[in-house]
């Protein structure tokens, strides 16, 4: 069975949320439906999408497993983003959180680094 995921995030400030997420993602969206939304494709049928929901701004939360974490970080990090915080759960699984303008958390794991 194929799965497409649309994962959303509610923004109170759809410009400035758009350059946030270009920077965190590493590019421009993929496409906009319409005036309130744009939408980036992280993988084939797998998206996350800005939508311009001031109401409900601020409280999104999503993890993305990624193969390459300290890549991964490095390249947003050459973008100007910084991680809100990094852990190490006792099994090694490392976290990076990132936060946006309206304080919508998107994380990257990774796998635990090799011994």
């Amino acid at each position: 069975m194929a799965i497409d995921l649309f994962a959303g995030i509610p923004v109170s400030d759809l410009p400035a949320a758009l350059a946030w997420y270009e920077r965190l993602l590493g590019g421009p969206p993929a496409f906009f439906p319409n005036d309130v939304e744009a939408v980036w494709e992280l993988a084939e049928h797998r998206y996350l999408y800005v939508e311009l929901l001031p109401e409900r701004a601020g409280r999104a939360l999503h993890t993305l497993f990624v193969g390459d974490f300290d890549a991964r970080l490095a390249e947003i990090a050459e973008r100007g983003l910084r991680p809100a915080s990094v852990e190490t759960y006792e099994n090694g699984v490392r976290k990076a959180i990132f936060r946006d303008p309206d304080g919508n958390e998107t994380g990257f794991g990774g796998a635990p680094l090799p011994e």
